[in-house]
């Protein structure tokens, strides 16, 4: 009734506004389905267009709060805003608090402008390691998440399959030569940038009547909150079987991850690139509408067999390459802007250098390409190399996006700089080379993991200011927590000097590999690590009753369990006493089971949640089984041999593959035989269905303070 109440209230309010319309109704559902309270003050929107980069105004007058705004993004925008400055509030992966007084101190227009046209986000993996098997009640809580955000330019791959299936059939291929070529929902990405082909194969046809519709869904929200999607278009790839259809045609085969994985691409300077690009975009658009950004990645990760440097007709052959693509997309919607990722721009640039990007993008117009420039971060803290608006001069006049990649495969171990992510963009937005940099954002291959990064990096598209980490701190735990104090600073402060004071590629612990491989894991967990964790427990107390808090409690403890572990895994690889080894592994099996315990009181880090949404796609129980194991190879073997490449620290993948797999090798190790770990693995994954029955804490944050006391005093264990 309450929030009926709320809704009531909005809609009368917009009604009075000058500006009311669909879109600023929009805007009053993300709203209104983020504060939940029907005591909430009233509120006012007002929808006022403008060219340019998005802004909003916030004011109070007689206690009732006024959001104008330029977009329904921004509005959703500017509401956010509000809460989180007067720390009443968040909205995260883990749940939403927003407790607003019912009476409002009247305040000033307090006007914000975005130094930015477009706020960019996800990346073409994302959609295979967090989302590819998302209905649309979580669809819809992630769009209300950008929306708050102010995020206006995601990208929409869902159902790209199906577009291609019905452009493919009208060529000639059959049904079943497109189902072998497919692979299974959770290795789309890869399949679309040309590097794989078959994995979890033949995929069923009953898939794309359920994306086709999911996908209406979210393009119909996605373009009513005024975002401009991203969408599929045709890069190339297409099953080795076209050749039947085409006998002359020469097609490319593609090879990645060291010749594991093969595609087969039609070159665009083919005719045939030509009429599938143009049937692509043509049969997207009869089924979803108009879309004015498409992106197409020809080369990711490929080592393409150009000419040599030297070579003039490198640079004709890579120009006449960029025009065709372009004009693939051009032909069917002359309005339509090409938008390419930058991820080989630092990754590859032995390949990418200046002569050779310059090259592929010169005979494409400068208002109908967005180049993403994805990894800021990996140029800066990784790679240490020159960044490329820097390198490529301000990106050859093409309009580009800054964007950072905070997350590798959805692991959930803990990185990132904090300040980096707070103030790097700065750099770029003072660069003399900075060109047409249009837009800003993120391409995390995973969510629901370090939630802190990315409000943060959120927080800064929204200013050309410098931001100060420390009191962005103290006001984001207000904000979660309902308030803060010294422990939870001295939290921060371990953290800072620790896991978000460094950049790690792939943070993983040792325990998340195969055993015996690795003794030492990535994550930066040093005495400040330890320390912050042990004074977040200190809060405990004065903090109890706040969800959030609880939450972040129970993945704090997980971490530093996780840590502890990988202390016990070093002693085990270097103990050659098989007796001392002995109780290693006993106090290395309690935590790995303690931490799967404490994390079922999570709401995020559960395997069950991510094998729950693959099973919902399958109407029997053959169809369930299939999606469970296209869910279980990708967080696990990958391929292989891609193994623990998305390790994720999750409760039932720690009591029913981590531990189970370093017990199998435990025991061979004291028998002294041999451990098949492939087939151990593809057991696991291929012939295993379901879960082990949970088994949660009753009293949560004393199991929290219990386990941190005991994993503490660990030094004991390695005592003669």
């Amino acid at each position: 009734m309450k929030n009926m109440m709320l809704l009531l209230s909005l809609l009368i309010l917009l009604c009075t506004t000058k500006c009311f319309s669909q879109s600023a109704q929009e805007a009053a559902a993300v709203i209104k389905r983020f504060t939940n309270d029907g005591n909430a003050p009233e509120l006012s929107l007002s929808l006022e267009r403008i060219d340019g980069c998005d802004l909003f105004e916030t004011s109070v007058r007689d206690g009732k709060l006024t959001v104008k705004g330029s977009s329904p993004v921004s509005l959703c925008r500017g509401y956010y805003d509000f809460v989180r400055t007067h720390e009443m509030g968040i909205c995260s992966w883990t749940g939403n608090r927003c407790e607003l007084p019912k009476e409002l101190e009247d305040e000033a227009p307090k006007t914000v402008v975005s130094p930015f046209k477009h706020h960019y986000y996800f990346n073409v993996v994302t959609f295979g390691y967090t989302m590819p098997y998302w209905d649309w009640s979580r669809w819809e809580k992630e769009i209300d998440w950008m929306a708050l955000h102010g995020v206006d330019m995601p990208l929409a791959l869902v159902a790209n399959e199906a577009i291609s299936a019905r452009v493919w059939k009208k060529l000639g291929l059959t049904d079943e030569e497109i189902a072998a070529y497919f692979v299974g929902p959770a290795h789309f990405p890869w399949m679309r940038m040309g590097n794989i082909s078959g994995v979890d194969g033949p995929l069923p046809s009953s898939w794309h009547k359920d994306q086709v519709i999911l996908q209406h869904k979210i393009l119909e929200r996605m373009k009513a909150l005024g975002m401009k999607p991203v969408c599929p278009a045709f890069a190339g790839f297409v099953p080795q079987t076209m050749q039947r259809l085409f006998p002359d045609l020469v097609l490319l085969e593609t090879s990645w991850c060291g010749g594991a994985f093969h595609n087969w691409m039609i070159s665009p300077d083919n005719p045939l690139f030509q009429r599938i690009g143009q049937m692509f975009i043509e049969e997207w658009e009869k089924e979803f509408g108009k879309n004015g950004y498409y992106i197409i990645d020809s080369f990711n990760e490929m080592d393409i067999p150009f000419p040599p440097k030297d070579d003039s007709s490198r640079y004709t052959l890579l120009a006449n390459y960029g025009k065709e693509v372009y004009n693939s997309i051009k032909a069917a919607n002359p309005d339509a802007v090409w938008v390419m990722q930058g991820w080989m721009f630092g990754y590859q640039r032995d390949i990418w250098d200046f002569k050779t990007l310059q090259a592929l993008l010169s005979e494409v117009p400068d208002d109908k390409m967005l180049l993403l420039d994805l990894a800021v971060d990996y140029n800066k803290c990784f790679w240490k190399t020159e960044t490329n608006w820097n390198y490529y001069e301000g990106m050859f006049n093409k309009e580009w996006v800054y964007s950072v990649i905070p997350n590798m495969g959805g692991k959930t171990g803990m990185t990132g700089i904090l300040d980096f992510y707070a103030n790097g963009r700065l750099d770029a937005l003072n660069s003399p080379n900075k060109g047409k940099m249009t837009g800003y954002g993120m391409a995390p291959e995973g969510l629901e993991n370090n939630e802190a990064v990315y409000e943060l990096i959120c927080d800064a598209g929204w200013t050309n200011k410098e931001i100060d980490l420390t009191a962005w701190l103290d006001n984001y735990s207000a904000c979660r927590y309902g308030h803060t104090n010294d422990y939870v600073k001295n939290y921060w402060k371990g953290m800072l000097n620790s896991v978000y004071g460094s950049f790690t590629d792939h943070p993983r612990y040792s325990w998340q590999f195969r055993p015996g491989t690795v003794c030492k894991g990535s994550i930066n967990a040093n005495s400040d690590f330890y320390s912050g964790i042990e004074s977040l427990a200190k809060a405990i107390p004065d903090l109890k009753n706040s969800p959030l808090f609880v939450i972040d409690m129970v993945e704090m403890t997980a971490q530093y369990l996780g840590a502890k572990m990988d202390v016990i895994v070093d002693s085990i690889c270097n103990c050659n006493d098989l007796n001392k080894s002995a109780r290693l592994e006993s106090e290395f099996e309690y935590l790995a089971t303690a931490t799967d315990r404490i994390l079922c009181s999570h709401p995020v880090l559960r395997l069950e949640n991510w094998l729950g949404y693959a099973r919902k796609h399958g109407d029997t129980p053959e169809l369930k089984d299939y999606y469970e194991r296209n869910a279980r190879r990708i967080v696990t073997v990958w391929g292989p041999p891609v193994d623990d490449y998305s390790a994720r620290i999750w409760s039932g993948l720690i009591r029913d593959y981590y531990l189970p797999r370093w017990q199998y090798y435990f025991a061979n190790r004291h028998a002294g035989t041999e451990c098949n770990f492939p087939a151990w693995e593809l057991y696991w994954v291929e012939q295993q269905h379901g879960l082990s029955e949970p088994q949660p804490y009753n009293n949560v944050l004393s199991s929290c303070l219990e386990l941190l006391k005991r994993a503490e005093d660990i030094d004991s264990i390695f005592a003669d």
